[in-house]
């Protein structure tokens, strides 16, 4: 087994995350390490849903860093939170692809799952996990969701996960805490 599998299977456990050094820069740049996390998830799910390939050598392959498309790294490693946060995001939104596929078709009037961009749904089953399943913000969910969308698909795709997010939200996430909270 390589020393990305094997980075894979150690740092993959389910541990719940919560955010904190979402704000941190990485090497000045701006970015937050948890805003980079979350691209390499959608990376990964882009590839094994497009290319078919198996979630788990995907994932691997981004256990060294950020590979770019001459299989450069172009970031170098993960911290063990980032690590885990990917591991257990790409893991949970490709494993409940069925629970969150149905959502978001109950909540994209007017599309099927197959017509939608294959990024679109990749952004939208990588944010309703997050939204439903971690302790992520639901403020962070969406507004990242909806900044990937743009970056990756359209303008219009960005305003088409945030409507369909809103949506979960106000009828899963905000009813759940309601009901909890009393």
């Amino acid at each position: 087994m390589g020393g990305a599998a094997k980075a894979f299977q150690r740092t993959g456990d389910p541990r719940p995350y919560n955010e904190p050094g979402a704000s941190d820069a990485i090497g000045g740049s701006g970015v937050s390490s948890r805003r980079m996390a979350r691209e390499a998830v959608l990376r990964i799910l882009f590839q094994a849903e497009v290319g078919g390939l198996p979630l788990e050598q995907v994932v691997a392959s981004y256990a060294d860093g950020w590979p770019d498309e001459d299989d450069r790294v172009v970031k170098k490693g993960w911290d063990d939170d980032d690590w885990r946060f990917i591991v257990r995001l790409s893991r949970g939104a490709w494993e409940g692809r069925s629970e969150t596929d149905a959502l978001i078709a109950r909540y994209a009037e007017g599309w099927t799952l197959e017509r939608m961009p294959r990024v679109d749904v990749c952004v939208l089953r990588m944010a309703v996990y997050e939204l439903l399943h971690t302790d992520t913000p639901p403020s962070v969910v969406i507004n990242e969701a909806v900044e990937l969308a743009k970056r990756y698909s359209t303008e219009e795709s960005g305003r088409f996960v945030n409507g369909i997010l809103g949506r979960i939200y106000r009828e899963h996430v905000e009813r759940e805490e309601r009901v909890v909270g009393g």
